[in-house]
Formats: C-alpha cells, structure tokens, sequence
C-alpha cells in the first residue's frame, strides 16, 4: 500500500518525501485555500516534489468539468484530476479518461459508486472513511467491498482509502487491501512513532556512551 498525505503544505510535503516514504498527495479547494497559495502555482510546485498529485475540480456541469479537467491535467504530467461521484462528474471523467488523463473519482461513500467510477476507466477511486465513520457507517468495511469487488471482476481501478483521521485507520486500510491510503501529516508522524522504540533508542545511546567513557588502567 502507497502512502499519500491530504495536504497541500508544502512545508509537510517536503518533510515526508525527505523521510522517503512518501508517493503521492491529494488536494482540494479547501487544503489549497488553507495553504494560502495559487492554485495552479501549488500543484506545480508539488508535482516538482513528488509524483501522482491529485488537484480536485470545482465546476459541477460535465461540459465545464471537461475544460477544467483539460486545464488542470495541462499543468503537469504528474496530476491527477479529481471529479465527484456525481453522474456530471462521471460523464466528464469518462471523457477525460479517453483522452488518457488520469482520473480520480472523490467522494465515493458505496460499493456501486465504486463500480461506476471503474466503468468510466477511472484510474484512482476514493471511498471517504472518515465520513462514513461520523454517521455511524464502517468505513473500512466499504473500502473492503470494494477491494472485494474489484478483484471479483478483475477491475484495475486503484482503491485510495481517504478521510483517514487516525493511525488506525492505516493499519485498517492496509489490511483491507487498499492500494493507496492519504492522511493529514499528522497521522503520519503518528504511524511511525512509538514509545517502545523511543525508549530503545535512549537505552541503546547510553549504553554506546558507556563504551566512550575512558577505562580505568589495570594494575
């Protein structure tokens, strides 16, 4: 499973990649609008960083979902362009796709939503677990299905877990077969800490400073 974070910091992205875990980011208007850049100027500068960058539409009638699909798939061969689960933004990413631009299809909360977004040769399909959770909906069981059904049908539609709010929620996506998980910075640096290995390190330092120390002669 690929580690993705769902920012559009570039500050948080430059961070993870120098840790050398890092292979891709989603975005939307929302990250893009809290980082307090350009639009088109932020994902060019993140695309420079890493590969696969999705940057999210922001018309709703697939004619101008196809322009702008068009426009933001121009900035860099890195993006990815983000539609909805919505049947305009299906419509347009159908055709997008035929032009051999990436899709990501976001927003999805179904199974059959998922199974819509493969129709159209969507190559990323984002069931929102966060979501599902908060209205008493199992998330995870969700990316599962679709997991499942995908490879029932033998559909190559990449599964990206998103909406994670929590460690374990990554573990989860891992062990439901995802093929990609996106997570705030924070969830990543909580994925690689623990208190054991803190206290590992501090007993295996002092012990290396013992062996520093100047021996006493022997008589």
């Amino acid at each position: 499973m690929r580690l993705f974070l769902d920012t559009a910091d570039y500050d948080e992205i430059e961070t993870a990649v120098g840790w050398g875990v890092l292979s891709g980011v989603t975005t939307n208007p929302t990250l893009i609008a809290r980082a307090g850049q350009d639009h088109e100027t932020q994902v060019k500068r993140i695309c420079e960083l890493v590969g696969d960058v999705s940057a999210e539409t922001v018309t709703e009638r697939k004619d101008e979902l196809v322009v702008e699909g068009r426009r933001l798939a121009s900035w860099h061969k890195n993006v990815i362009v983000k539609v909805a689960s919505t049947p305009d933004g299906l419509a347009a990413g159908k055709v997008l796709a035929g032009e051999g631009i990436r899709i990501n299809v976001t927003l999805c909360f179904t199974v059959n939503q998922a199974l819509l977004a493969a129709e159209i040769g969507a190559y990323i399909i984002s069931p929102f677990v966060g979501r599902l959770d908060d209205i008493g909906e199992d998330g995870i069981a969700v990316v599962r299905g679709i997991v499942d059904a995908y490879r029932q049908q033998s559909i190559r539609t990449k599964v990206l877990a998103a909406s994670l709010r929590h460690p374990m929620h990554v573990t989860q996506s891992a062990l439901a077969g995802a093929d990609i998980a996106t997570m705030p910075f924070k969830v990543l640096e909580q994925i690689y800490k623990h208190p054991l290995t803190d206290i590992g390190i501090e007993r295996f330092m002092a012990d290396y400073r013992k062996t520093q120390e100047p021996q006493p002669a022997r008589r």
